[in-house]
């Protein structure tokens, strides 16, 4: 998921929460971005192919990709570019990608088409009316969440994105063996993300704390980076029971 996103200042309240009206809680602040001339022709042209609609009724997974395989979920794919390599790997399984930002879902439109992918597909929409709505119990092979929004000022933790009831949620949508794989490069994020996963009776870790990498999951060149100044890359692994 990108990490560009605009905090709100406190003064900024929209005019539902100035009048005292309750909103929910949305785990990503939705801008315009910078959209390059290639990513809005990749959108306009490529979305209707590959786009899934957000609509409130479950996916028919055979008639979205033309036969059945595992599916596997990513939740804030950023610019796409290690859900394509993921993909591209792996093309035994379907993928589906959800992003709320337009220039991230234009960056991985044009990925599928160069790479000739056709196991991916994208929703444009909040995740947490995505998963919920459209997609049915026990349906899903894998989710992944990789480097979310950490929302590092404590007033603002409750938007993150992993908390008990979307993980209670999440963990329905897998089926029995299924796997939820988190990762952040924040580790006051790493710690609570653990307590929460460990206290859905539904998963299980798959190691005593914290996993290595997979090899599954492709190290962006952020991250990289990030591993040489020092900085620590935390990844969690659990398994639906």
């Amino acid at each position: 998921m990108s990490k560009a996103v605009e905090l709100r200042p406190r003064d900024e309240r929209p005019p539902e929460e100035a009048s005292g009206h309750r909103r929910e809680i949305r785990s990503f602040v939705l801008r315009q971005g910078r959209m390059s001339p290639a990513q809005q022709r990749a959108l306009d042209a490529l979305l209707p192919r590959f786009g899934v609609p957000y609509a409130p009724r479950a996916i028919d997974w055979r008639r979205l990709f033309g036969r059945d395989a595992p599916r596997v979920l990513e939740i804030g794919f950023g610019m796409g570019d290690t859900t394509a390599r993921i993909a591209e790997q792996h093309p035994d399984v379907d993928y589906l990608g959800i992003e709320v930002h337009a220039p991230g879902v234009g960056a991985l439109l044009r990925r599928i088409d160069e790479l000739g992918l056709s196991n991916v597909r994208v929703v444009q929409h909040d995740a947490v009316e995505v998963v919920r709505d459209m997609l049915a119990p026990q349906t899903l092979a894998g989710i992944h969440v990789f480097f979310p929004d950490p929302w590092p000022k404590k007033r603002h933790h409750k938007r993150r994105l992993l908390q008990p009831a979307f993980v209670a949620l999440m963990a329905s949508r897998l089926a029995v063996g299924g796997y939820l794989h988190f990762a952040t490069d924040w580790e006051d994020y790493a710690v609570a993300t653990l307590d929460v996963l460990s206290a859905e009776p539904l998963l299980v870790n798959t190691t005593a704390r914290f996993a290595d990498r997979p090899a599954t999951r492709p190290q962006t060149k952020f991250e990289a980076r990030g591993v040489k100044l020092g900085h620590g890359v935390f990844d969690l692994i659990f398994r639906r029971v």
